[in-house]
């Protein structure tokens, strides 16, 4: 159904281009998205500019989860250091990163640090906030079990916290992908001679919409990529969750088993 759907859409797209009963000017077309990717493949052009922005975003994501979740955790665990800074960084939040961006290449430069810092902050938000969630959303009676047994706070927070909490947190690291992209594509709005924010500018500007369309497709489809490898990480480190559903259909079958 996914697939006819799609190409439902992909065929009313070509048809109505043809028959000019809208501008093609303003979204291209099917075919000439795909003649525009295969000329911007032998260019080079696509390799160079991928690798650019995917190293940006990459590097954003990694480093705003890090620094997201280890200040999540303290903060979670930490309550009077949570009620001073928490307020702090829900203000700093409340502000468009979009605004900032200048400022940011004012700081560290039109090179790759300025997109990887406001990728890694925008990823750092989404994390933090999901993580310090997790950590204040964690069952009392399974730390009060883990100390009654002898737990130490660093096995506590290792075994029980953070196991927890792990839901909170992908659920942010999520969000975080595509944040890293936007982050990474602004930042490349704003000044650089590389990527795909860079691209999709210069090619506005010669209105030459085919490549825009391009970039955004390969976008889409980075993203889709991204998405599915955090599925499969969240399938691995969740392994120990057992599956719940609201169906009456899963009901029926467990009450048949029974």
């Amino acid at each position: 159904m996914r697939l006819l759907l799609i190409g439902v859409f992909v065929i009313s797209w070509e048809w109505s281009a043809r028959k000019q009963i809208y501008n093609p000017l303003f979204t291209s077309y099917p075919s000439a998205i795909v003649k525009d990717l295969v000329e911007f493949y032998t260019s080079g052009d696509l390799i160079k500019h991928t690798s650019v922005t995917l190293h940006e975003a990459l590097t954003g994501l990694l480093y705003g989860t890090i620094v997201g979740v280890i200040v999540g955790l303290i903060l979670g665990q930490f309550e009077m250091l949570g009620k001073i800074l928490l307020p702090i960084i829900t203000a700093i939040h409340g502000i468009p990163q979009l605004t900032l961006a200048p400022v940011y290449i004012l700081w560290f430069g039109l090179g790759l640090t300025s997109k990887i810092f406001l990728a890694g902050l925008m990823v750092f938000f989404n994390v933090f906030f999901s993580t310090y969630a997790g950590v204040r959303n964690v069952e009392p009676k399974l730390i009060e079990s883990a100390t009654l047994l002898g737990a130490t706070k660093i096995q506590t927070l290792f075994h029980i916290v953070l196991p927890s909490s792990m839901p909170f947190i992908l659920s942010g690291i999520r969000v975080g992908v595509g944040s890293s992209l936007v982050g990474a594509i602004i930042g490349e709005y704003i000044g650089a001679s590389a990527g795909f924010g860079w691209m999709i500018a210069y090619a506005s500007s010669f209105f030459n919409i085919a490549r825009v369309m391009s970039c955004i497709l390969i976008l889409l489809i980075v993203g889709i990529i991204l998405n599915f490898s955090l599925d499969k990480i969240e399938n691995y480190l969740l392994r120990w969750r057992s599956p719940s559903n609201l169906s009456l259909q899963n009901k029926k079958n467990l009450k048949e088993s029974y």
